[in-house]
């Protein structure tokens, strides 16, 4: 199991973590500052290419040589060699809407009008 910290590219970690599962073909499992791989079936995750994934990624965005990708045990850290984190706007949130009866969420406030209708039938 292989922890890659990314405290300084916390905008795109997702991004980075599908990049990379798909790569190395492990199981990540997302935390706070963090993301986590685990092997498939038993198998030893080759840490030189999960680095090297990380890299075509930066390379990819353009970031390759703001950052420096570290490995330290089983801990592989993307850290910024100049200070620069990366800062990305989050897309704005869906606006939903919830069925005051049920709980039921659309997002979609024409489906939401014709689902209250059915609890006033």
């Amino acid at each position: 199991m292989l922890t890659i910290d990314c405290k300084d590219i916390e905008s795109i970690k997702h991004e980075l973590l599908v990049y990379v599962s798909d790569q190395v073909a492990a199981i990540p499992a997302l935390k706070i500052h963090e993301f986590v791989l685990s092997p498939i079936d038993d198998e030893i995750i080759d840490k030189n290419l999960v680095i090297s994934s990380i890299k075509e990624f930066l390379d990819s965005i353009g970031e390759g040589r703001n950052f420096a990708v570290i490995s330290t045990g089983n801990i592989i850290s993307v850290k910024s060699v100049s200070g620069k984190i990366i800062e990305r706007n989050p897309p704005p949130p869906a606006q939903m809407f919830s069925c005051p009866h049920c709980g039921f969420l659309s997002q979609y406030e024409v489906e939401y009008n014709n689902h209250k209708k059915i609890h006033y039938l």
